[in-house]
């Protein structure tokens, strides 16, 4: 399993967004050039952000985005799920896959239950405020 582009890019707009939330309404195009994303690409995952309530926005001078939520009830979780569909790592666990003729023969069908199951439960405890609070400095390496 592979997180996109789109999914990534929405988490760091909506960081962006919570860590300028002082500003108001902030510009989108200031939201692009600070993370280094296309304001194009910007424009196709905002609508769904405001589209589930995660946001919302103002057109004109003043205009932008702002988040709806505080960043503690933004589950990580329910975001990537918004952006990337389902987070299922193999067809047969997708919300709308035909069931598997092959389910309860199946010897690795268990293995990918539990590890669907590791996934959703990881990204459903952690929170944008969780990521907020992450020092960067923390990540390196040597």
């Amino acid at each position: 399993m592979m997180i996109s582009t789109r999914g990534r890019y929405a988490l760091r707009v909506l960081l962006d967004l919570a860590e300028h939330a002082k500003e108001g309404f902030v510009p989108m195009k200031d939201v692009a050039k600070r993370q280094g994303i296309s304001l194009k690409y910007l424009e196709r995952i905002i609508p769904v952000l405001v589209k589930h309530g995660i946001v919302d926005g103002v057109q004109g001078k003043g205009g932008g985005y702002r988040l709806v939520k505080e960043p503690e009830e933004l589950k990580i979780g329910d975001i990537l799920r918004l952006t990337e569909g389902d987070l299922a790592p193999v067809a047969c666990l997708a919300c709308d896959a035909t069931p598997c003729e092959r389910e309860y023969e199946c010897r690795t069908y268990p293995m990918w239950v539990e590890f669907y199951r590791v996934i959703n439960e990881f990204f459903d405890s952690k929170t944008l405020a969780d990521i907020i609070r992450t020092d960067p400095a923390d990540n390196y390496s040597i």
